[in-house]
């Protein structure tokens, strides 16, 4: 009987294992009519970016694909997502990616432009970065979670939302579907 449950365990073990390393290799691409149109993306109103000679607004980038991330240099998770998110933009820029850093902070340290200015610094991040010190992209959002990402399309609607770490090539797939749409 021991015999037969050790056997039966590692069968078990096995096919779950197996199971879980098919599913993400075998996931198949995702088509642009698969995102769903999750409405008007609320626009940006931040007055304080770095790394953009200008405030960006989403109506001045239509045609474009917009990814939004909700972060704070503080963040543990959002530190782990920002080589995914540099990685995209570095990949992705050339051919209509945006990211923008929505940065809004946790706690007091983090309100104080210059650290800011450090962490964007010390993370050698390119992307665009707002300062959200009042929340008003956060509460337009209607964000509860660091790091979140927010995908917009070229038409400006809001068509994939990620929270936490995690999804990246799912995350990937759904960049790659909405660059590929006509605008």
């Amino acid at each position: 009987m021991k015999r037969f449950l050790t056997g039966f365990l590692l069968l078990l073990m096995t096919a779950c294992a197996a199971s879980t390393q098919s599913s993400e290799s075998v996931m198949p691409k995702m088509e642009p009519a698969s995102l769903p149109d999750l409405g008007p993306a609320p626009e940006l109103t931040n007055t304080t970016w770095l790394n953009v000679d200008s405030p960006l607004r989403l109506a001045d980038l239509r045609g474009k694909v917009v990814a939004l991330e909700m972060w704070t240099f503080g963040c543990i998770n959002c530190q782990h997502v920002m080589p995914s998110l540099k990685t995209w933009d570095q990949t992705y820029r050339d051919q209509g990616l945006v990211i923008i850093g929505n940065h809004y902070p946790e706690f007091s340290f983090e309100e104080d432009l210059s650290n800011l200015q450090n962490a964007v610094a010390e993370y050698e991040i390119q992307y665009a970065v707002a300062q959200d010190n009042d929340g008003a992209t956060w509460k337009a959002y209607k964000n509860q979670y660091w790091p979140a990402l927010y995908l917009i399309d070229k038409k400006g609607h809001l068509r994939y939302v990620h929270i936490g770490e995690g999804g990246y090539q799912k995350t990937e797939e759904a960049i790659q579907a909405l660059l590929a749409e006509t605008y």
